[in-house]
């Protein structure tokens, strides 16, 4: 591990040596932000790394999990929050440039950044909640609704629909009522 890129890791121990592998544990940022819209990891957030490298025929194989904390905004009340990102990844490291793999063997170091990187990412929600009970903001007042209660809307008519309303009262007259008016 480099003190200046923390994700690019040495395996020369592991080199073109298959059955060969050893525990993988990191606490390092990113060092910028990552992530658009609602939720992003900080530049200064840790990004907790564990797994295992393991030596294979064609590479070395990358398996763990990456544990951070994303800043977000809440996509019905706005409140800022924190949400706990948990993303486990998996990824071959191969040594020949023909194989399918992106990703490859240089020298005798791997980076793990792009692909911890790209976990992470897909791991943030498009539509971030502070909690699953949020109630959001009243669309009329802007307010935030207190979670639990139920907001009751205006009856308010569209006034190209106004007419119509008349209608619909000369309806809810009763038959009864209406037959009594003419019988006197």
């Amino acid at each position: 591990m480099s003190k200046t890129k923390p994700f690019v890791l040495q395996v020369r121990d592991l080199v073109r040596k298959p059955g060969y592998s050893r525990d993988l544990e990191l606490t390092a940022p990113f060092g910028e932000i990552v992530g658009e819209g609602m939720a992003t990891v900080g530049a200064s957030r840790d990004v907790e790394i564990s797994g295992m490298l393991e030596s294979v025929h064609e590479g070395i194989l990358a398996t763990g999990s990456a544990t951070t904390v994303a800043d977000a905004e809440c996509s019905r009340c706005l409140d800022p929050t924190t949400l706990d990102v948990q993303v486990d990844f998996t990824e071959l490291f191969a040594y020949d440039r023909s194989e399918d793999s992106e990703m490859f063997v240089v020298g005798d170091s791997i980076d793990i950044e792009q692909i911890v990187r790209d976990a992470v990412v897909l791991a943030l929600p498009f539509q971030p909640v502070c909690r699953p009970d949020c109630a959001g903001l009243d669309p009329e007042t802007g307010a935030k609704l207190v979670p639990g209660t139920a907001r009751k809307p205006k009856d308010q008519i569209d006034p190209r629909w106004a007419a119509l309303q008349e209608f619909q009262a000369q309806e809810d007259v009763p038959a009864d009522s209406a037959g009594d008016a003419t019988k006197e």
